[in-house]
């Protein structure tokens, strides 16, 4: 064990050295060699040989320090947690720091140390939408076991539009990064135009067939379905993800459907794009394409989605996904029990 502190690169430098101090005493050095070897003064030696004599291994360790005396009570950690979680102040909507700590009569910074340490954060709100679909709880089951247990001799593809993808370009030119200082750009922009993606993520490989459109209309949906089939090639059925967009449900696709018997819709439930693993894709493409990227007309833009897709197929890796039907179903219905009250 002391050897592992003293070799150890992850090992706090206090504890490798008082190992390396016991290791050289244990072969037989005096405490005055020791301290020289080592660079250390003989005390030093002399302080953790006596303590690992006593206490072995655990004498190595630091001792508790008393620290300054305790100012706040327990009944004001307590005010200031219960405040926060059952009051508001007046005219506002969530407590601050400054507000809080001047009602408890305590410092601000004394309150922001309650609040990490019981993990509360009033500043952040998250948002949530329960789905009113009446076949909910079987278009979760549905999809989520196509993620969990595919059909054998299938392709599952989660297939989504992102639409009116902007082509912006700065008014003044991206000052590159420096050490110090972060890319930098004008928050004003013009815009040569806009296209939409379809993509279709196939959940098992990962990789992406993307369709650049100027509209997304039922028949250019029917078109990027006859894109998904001829680059799945003949023989494994289609099962294809996607939301309720009316240009999906469109008679055009009916009859495309009916002409195409291999191709299967499944359709997410309403208000639950969450569900839909192309979504994740599509954050991925936001995040390391479009956020900061600067097109200065719609073939730039479209030039680089393309290299994109391109780019992500060559490495392309699927999302697996965790959670089944139940575990999703149960947190629904918590959230179900939390808001099904009088009040609402």
């Amino acid at each position: 064990m002391l050897e592992g502190w003293a070799n150890r690169r992850k090992t706090a430098q206090g504890l490798a050295q008082r190992a390396r101090i016991v290791l050289a005493c244990a072969t037989g050095q005096s405490n005055s060699a020791v301290a020289r070897d080592l660079g250390v003064a003989r005390s030093t030696v002399n302080t953790w040989r006596a303590r690992f004599l006593r206490d072995r291994l655990d004498g190595l360790a630091d001792e508790p320090r008393p620290g300054v005396p305790r100012t706040i009570t327990d009944a004001q950690v307590e005010e200031v947690v219960v405040r926060t979680l059952e009051e508001v102040p007046e005219g506002a909507t969530h407590w601050s720091k400054r507000e809080l700590a001047k009602r408890v009569g305590i410092s601000p910074t004394s309150v922001h140390r309650i609040w990490r340490a019981f993990g509360l954060q009033p500043w952040r709100v998250e948002d949530f939408k329960i789905s009113p679909d009446p076949l909910l709880l079987d278009k979760i089951r549905d999809v989520v076991g196509l993620y969990l247990a595919p059909p054998a001799n299938a392709a599952v593809f989660a297939v989504d539009e992102k639409p009116q993808i902007q082509a912006l370009e700065r008014t003044a030119p991206v000052l590159p990064m420096v050490p110090g200082t972060p890319e930098r750009r004008s928050f004003d922009y013009v815009r040569h135009g806009t296209v939409d993606l379809f993509a279709a993520l196939n959940t098992a490989t990962g990789k992406v067939i993307g369709h650049l459109s100027a509209q997304h209309r039922a028949v250019d949906f029917r078109d990027f379905l006859d894109e998904i089939d001829r680059q799945t090639g003949p023989g494994p059925a289609i099962h294809v993800i996607c939301d309720n967009l009316s240009a999906h449900k469109a008679p055009v696709v009916h009859r495309w459907l009916v002409e195409h018997p291999r191709v299967q819709l499944h359709f997410t439930p309403t208000y639950s794009s969450w569900i839909n693993q192309v979504e994740r894709w599509f954050a991925e493409l936001e995040r390391r394409c479009l956020e900061r990227g600067t097109f200065c007309s719609l073939d730039e833009l479209k030039a680089a989605l393309e290299a994109w897709i391109k780019t992500w197929n060559i490495n392309a890796r699927p999302f697996h996904w965790t959670k089944t039907a139940d575990q999703i179903i149960d947190r629904i219905c918590r959230y179900c029990t939390r808001i099904s009250r009088p009040a609402h």
